[in-house]
């Protein structure tokens, strides 16, 4: 299984970007999909975007769609989020997840075997 750990949150002005990286450590990281969830306070934890295990296929959350993306590094056992023109909307703590041999239904939560600790964003208005 994967160990994972998340990196890059900080405070970022609304219009601002920001990269969250995602590093994995363990065996066969390529068999996993992988995630990114955020959490606002006093609101449930959300998806946010998430890849397949080459990193060819991505789906996002309509929210961030064309503003963030999702990529993954299989070589260096990482997945990255790059987050453009962030609103302070998007202020959460953000969460790394992997799915073993996940392939459908990237959205659910419930599906996810490993989540990192998280990493603060937020953006002032």
């Amino acid at each position: 299984q994967v160990q994972l750990a998340e990196s890059g949150g900080g405070l970022v002005q609304a219009g601002g970007s920001l990269r969250l990286s995602c590093a994995a450590s363990g065996r066969n990281f390529r068999s996993y999909a992988m995630a990114w969830f955020r959490q606002a306070p006093g609101k449930e934890r959300e998806f946010v975007a998430a890849c397949s295990w080459s990193g060819v296929t991505t789906f996002y959350a309509d929210s961030v769609k064309g503003r963030f993306t999702i990529s993954r590094d299989n070589t260096e056992n990482a997945v990255y989020l790059q987050m453009n023109s962030l609103k302070p909307e998007d202020t959460a703590v953000y969460y790394c997840a992997a799915r073993y041999v996940g392939a459908s239904d990237y959205e659910v939560a419930s599906l996810y075997e490993r989540w990192g600790k998280g990493t603060q964003v937020t953006v002032s208005s």
